[in-house]
């Protein structure tokens, strides 16, 4: 289910942040302290963007980030942050980060299916953009 690989506790809110580059760091957070990815995949976060454009940007305000499986991933895992002011990335306003570390090119794939089902829904996705983390972590257990 995807709250066993995006639990609340990997699940924060703030008001704003400066730059997208912080906003993957600061979403990378509780990944990087439960150890399941290490810094080098922060930075090839980041990396990615720079060489490839905002292709982490799947929907208005919303961003997947990631890198290559694998590399500094010791664990399948996701964490969510809700900026409740958009940031700017690369001209487009995102205000949802949902950082997803997967450890090869399979075993990640259940999960996007499910975020991808969960978002389609309109109700669903205005309350991702809108909503507070509480109403976030309602939807994702539906």
């Amino acid at each position: 289910m995807l709250i066993d690989v995006l639990p609340k506790e990997h699940m924060q809110q703030v008001e704003h942040i400066e730059t997208w580059e912080a906003a993957i760091e600061f979403a990378s957070k509780p990944l990087l302290e439960a150890g399941y990815i290490e810094n080098v995949y922060v930075k090839n976060m980041i990396a990615s963007v720079n060489q490839n454009g905002p292709y982490i940007v799947l929907m208005d305000y919303f961003a997947l980030p990631h890198a290559k499986a694998g590399e500094g991933v010791n664990q399948l895992a996701m964490s969510l942050l809700k900026v409740n002011q958009p940031v700017d990335l690369k001209g487009n306003p995102v205000n949802i980060f949902i950082v997803l570390a997967a450890i090869d090119a399979d075993s990640h794939m259940q999960s996007l299916r499910e975020i991808s089902r969960i978002l389609a829904d309109e109700d669903n996705y205005q309350r991702f953009i809108s909503g507070d983390l509480e109403q976030i972590y309602q939807v994702l257990q539906s």
